[in-house]
């Protein structure tokens, strides 16, 4: 009897149940960005989600997706012309970049008048990753600026402002006075930093430029790093670290004339950096785009410099498309098959990061990041994605 009633209350559910989970999985995958080409509509979601116009502005729709009339979430649409070329890179970049103000990377003990070691700003309340705006309403633009504000100022209590997860934050420190008179409180900080990577793309029409695929992030903090300028430079490798299991390898280079600037760096995402190229230095064929719909698994090309000469084609295979309906840098799989830069690099490296990958002679994306365990294999992110962090189509 219960086995009965069991199988009778399963009969009933069961169907229920997979209903609510196809409805679920369907609601679930309503993305946040599209991106089609002019002149085509965006498709309902397996006939029950419905979209519906909600604003347009130049290239950019707005549409209200919705289930049974109710709003389940907005997506945004681009509309991306099918003439679109760009540069494709495949050159090293020096980079170098300034943040916003000092970014809090350590803290030291300090020892006052009793012999007790502690941090003043440790213990009152700044975190590592925090920027340092100003001190007692002076602006600290650099780590110079600051220590000079310490050195100038006589107070027994500094008003500190920062800026934290996109907060502004108000700590007040009070100072250790070291031998030589001087506040100290115990702060280490870091305003600048540097690096090489690789150009994605370069826009003909209005020189703003993609590389890395991937954001700048502090080594101690691992917080993308908020800039307030910054620049790129000529790069030349002067060594290649090769990739072994369990040991990512590494390009290795020296800026080249770091004076003379190709370009300026805007922008610090999660999808790369992008700022304005000198279009005079750049004289490469241009090639159309694919979207991620217009993209195959099978034979590819990825476009990098890997030794002191000019950036060149090699061969990789795209063994996954992986399905986004969200931005992410990693969207693809892709393996290194060319002998040639496996014997010199084992595969995949650290500053090949920004190499565009090509297929059926159209940049479909760019070379992200390594599997560890793996160096002949990692990830590409869609161009797309590069592209709208550019702002290019706005």
């Amino acid at each position: 009897m219960r086995i009965k009633k069991f199988l009778k209350i399963f009969a009933v559910f069961t169907p229920i149940l997979v209903l609510f989970l196809y409805i679920s999985s369907v609601l679930f995958s309503i993305p946040e960005v599209v991106f089609l080409r002019d002149g085509n509509n965006l498709k309902s979601n397996k006939g029950i989600i419905n979209y519906t116009l909600n604003k347009i502005y130049d290239n950019i729709s707005e549409y209200n997706a919705e289930f049974l009339g109710f709003k389940i979430r907005t997506v945004e649409v681009m509309a991306i012309p099918k003439e679109v070329e760009l540069y494709p890179g495949g050159h090293i970049v020096g980079i170098k970049l300034r943040t916003n103000g000092p970014l809090i990377v350590g803290f030291s003990d300090i020892e006052n008048n009793f012999n007790k070691a502690y941090s003043p700003s440790k213990d009152g309340g700044l975190n590592i990753g925090d920027i340092v705006l100003s001190i007692n309403d002076i602006e600290i633009t650099s780590s110079e600026v600051l220590s000079e504000t310490l050195s100038n100022l006589d107070a027994d209590e500094l008003e500190i402002k920062v800026e934290r997860d996109e907060k502004i934050i108000v700590k007040k420190i009070h100072p250790i006075k070291s031998v030589d008179g001087k506040n100290k409180i115990g702060l280490w900080v870091r305003d600048s930093t540097a690096g090489i990577g690789t150009l994605t793309f370069v826009d003909p029409n209005t020189g703003v430029y993609g590389a890395l695929g991937h954001p700048i992030t502090d080594v101690d903090t691992g917080d993308i790093i908020k800039i307030s300028k910054g620049s790129i430079v000529s790069s030349s490798i002067v060594n290649v670290k090769r990739g072994e299991k369990g040991n990512p390898g590494e390009l290795k280079g020296v800026f080249i004339n770091d004076n003379i600037n190709l370009g300026s760096v805007e922008q610090n995402t999660k999808f790369g950096i992008f700022g304005k190229y000198s279009l005079e230095n750049f004289y490469n064929e241009k090639l159309k785009i694919a979207l991620k719909d217009e993209i195959q698994e099978g034979p590819a090309q990825i476009i990098s410099t890997v030794d002191s000469g000019e950036p060149r084609m090699y061969d990789v295979v795209i063994e996954k498309l992986l399905q986004q309906d969200n931005p992410s840098s990693k969207s693809m799989v892709i393996k290194v098959v060319d002998e040639d830069l496996l014997e010199k690099t084992g595969g995949i490296v650290q500053g090949m990061s920004g190499s565009p990958i090509i297929q059926n002679n159209k940049i479909i994306g760019a070379v992200t990041h390594v599997l560890v365990n793996k160096p002949d294999t990692g990830y590409g992110i869609y161009i797309e994605w590069m592209l709208k962090e550019s702002k290019i189509f706005d």
